[in-house]
């Protein structure tokens, strides 16, 4: 066997252990900078709407399992009630979309809500490892 192939075997459990205690101990700036950056790429005037690989809906619930994982990850006596508020967050960029030459669609919100519930799946998976 390679050796470089089973160091990086060895290495990545303690890579991805380092990752998730980072984002656990720097869970606002991380949620804090993801929610400002889904607000801002969803409400700036676009003449029209650019191509980008893959389904628009994926890149929702992408960005919305992003906004909740850190949480998720840092747990704590009160961090599901931040939930109802992405998840309403969400719901108002879709509502503001048409006052900025943005399109406004329910998919993209069940896609926004989807992804907060899957970011939280994933968040509490990995505070297990």
């Amino acid at each position: 066997m390679d050796p470089g192939a089973t160091y990086l075997t060895q290495m990545t459990p303690l890579l991805i252990n380092r990752a998730i205690t980072l984002v656990a101990k720097f869970h606002w700036p991380i949620t804090v900078m993801v929610l400002t950056l889904i607000t801002l790429l969803s409400l700036t005037p676009l003449p029209h709407l650019p191509d980008a690989p893959g389904s628009d809906k994926a890149h929702h619930l992408i960005a919305y399992a992003a906004l909740s994982f850190p949480i998720a990850v840092r747990g704590g006596p009160k961090w599901m009630l931040l939930l109802p508020f992405f998840i309403l967050w969400g719901g108002a960029i879709e509502l503001l979309q048409p006052y900025v030459n943005r399109y406004g669609e329910w998919l993209d919100f069940t896609a926004n809500s989807l992804g907060v519930v899957v970011g939280v799946c994933v968040g509490m998976l990995a505070r297990r490892l």
